[in-house]
């Protein structure tokens, strides 16, 4: 069962190490221009503060992958 992490319940920076290891995946795909690693923690950090993603915990894999709410309704629909 996946869970539901409120970033707010992370500490400062325990969420900036959790950004930092999502965007700085292999396979992460940002479109035809390239963004440093501060631009896409702070892009991340923005879909979370405005409700379009979330983070989830994948019990499967044991990570957090951030999750657009889109893609997370498509998953339980």
């Amino acid at each position: 069962m996946d869970t539901l992490i409120p970033f707010e319940s992370l500490a400062p920076e325990t969420l900036d190490n959790v950004l930092s290891d999502i965007v700085s995946r292999d396979g992460t795909d940002y479109g035809d221009y390239d963004l440093s690693l501060d631009q896409k923690r702070e892009q991340a950090l923005r879909a979370l503060k405005s409700g379009d993603a979330v983070l989830l915990f994948d019990t499967e894999s044991e990570t957090i992958q951030l999750v657009s709410k889109s893609a997370l309704q498509q998953r339980y629909d």
